[in-house]
């Protein structure tokens, strides 16, 4: 009677395990990591700070630290600005440079890019298809300029997406005279993205995904 229940406990263990790894298969099948913008500026010391970058950077690294684990792909994007006026994330600076805490590993790709959306005048979406990646976890800065921008136009060519809300971070803004706080700015985004039905994007936290 004992061996009969350690063998129906053991089995019963086995497929529990074997379920979980069928529900983290599913999750990350054809699914790619976009680390967007993750740069010296934005932190602490550089010419664009954002709120609770830190923070948010502390969840991508939970987050890439799962894909790398798992050998699954992670793009890093970098944005290099060449416009007129710019004022941070200047060429040949320390402050264009991607953060120590989601430094590129030799093996994963690195995308520049001179504009908000990343696959604006990049090889994203080829890269993308080449390794028939259908979904993305979109994870980045800023909240409301490039993580927005690259989002919707992931949606338009037709990738199912993920955002992480608390792996985003932007900063304060001003309209008519009026300050937007950076927590009510993120607020909006992720209400916006993941309206009717989670059209664009759905939205979940850094701890939802890693379970």
């Amino acid at each position: 009677m004992k061996n009969t229940f350690k063998t129906i406990l053991t089995l019963g263990l086995i497929l529990i395990s074997l379920i979980t790894m069928n529900a983290q298969k599913q999750k990350t099948e054809h699914t790619a990591l976009i680390i967007i913008d993750v740069q010296n500026d934005y932190f602490p010391g550089g010419k664009m700070i954002l709120e609770k970058a830190v923070q948010a950077a502390e969840n991508i690294r939970s987050i890439l630290d799962y894909f790398r684990k798992n050998n699954f792909p992670v793009i890093h994007i970098r944005h290099i600005s060449t416009n007129d006026g710019a004022t941070f994330f200047l060429p040949d600076t320390d402050g264009a440079k991607i953060n120590d805490l989601v430094l590129p590993m030799e093996d994963e790709k690195v995308i520049v890019k001179h504009f908000p959306n990343s696959f604006r005048d990049t090889d994203l979406l080829n890269y993308l298809q080449s390794k028939n990646i259908k979904n993305l976890v979109i994870t980045g800065m800023m909240t409301d300029v490039c993580v927005e921008s690259t989002t919707r136009a992931a949606f338009d060519f037709g990738f199912i997406n993920t955002v992480i809300g608390d792996a985003i971070a932007t900063r304060d803004r001003e309209l008519n005279g009026e300050v937007i706080k950076a927590a009510d700015v993120q607020k909006s985004f992720l209400a916006g993205i993941s309206a009717l039905g989670n059209l664009y994007a759905s939205v979940i936290n850094t701890n939802e995904f890693l379970q």
